[in-house]
């Protein structure tokens, strides 16, 4: 595998090591080995599938006191995925940076315990796979408003077109509620 830095710090494109033959081809991508070495914290304790119908938007979650580190990926279709800047102490507070991943190519995204996580599905029968480095806590989880204008994400939505979200993600918090 291969890690590139995005424009936050902490947050990693994985980029998987690939193999090919006659039968087909293998991703590569996950090694706890490569992992430690490259000083990440260990996955996994839980693994998640997620089934969405094209633009719905899911997140932006956190774990308050039990933050999580999630390494996600697209296993069918496309997802755009994002990660916030949540941690208080954090020069970065409140910025993004976003990543359309793909079931095609493979990549996946790293975001470090305390970052805020969404995703809108790009197109229809999207599943993404979050694998993350603790337990969740429901009763622990904050939701950022997924349009809050003070953190300003570029969701690539079509022009007239309204993310499907549900109750939770609709009533969201502003960033100011996580400081």
């Amino acid at each position: 595998m291969e890690l590139f830095p995005t424009d936050l710090e902490g947050v990693l494109i994985v980029r998987p090591t690939v193999r090919h033959d006659e039968r087909g081809s293998v991703r590569f991508m996950w090694n706890a080995g490569a992992w430690g070495l490259a000083g990440l914290p260990p996955l996994m304790a839980i693994e998640n599938h997620i089934f969405s119908h094209q633009w719905v938007l899911r997140g932006i979650h956190r774990q308050v006191t039990a933050p999580q580190g999630k390494l996600v990926r697209a296993l069918s279709g496309r997802a755009f995925d994002v990660a916030v800047d949540l941690r208080r102490s954090s020069p970065a507070f409140g910025r993004w940076v976003g990543y359309t991943l793909d079931a095609n190519d493979g990549d996946a995204l790293w975001l470090p315990p305390g970052f805020g996580h969404g995703f809108l599905a790009l197109s229809a029968g999207s599943v993404v796979a979050i694998q993350a480095s603790s337990p969740a806590v429901p009763e622990d989880e904050a939701t950022l408003a997924w349009n809050d204008p003070s953190v300003g994400v570029v969701w690539p939505l079509p022009l007239g077109v309204n993310p499907v979200t549900n109750a939770r993600d609709a009533a969201g918090a502003t960033v100011g509620h996580f400081l």
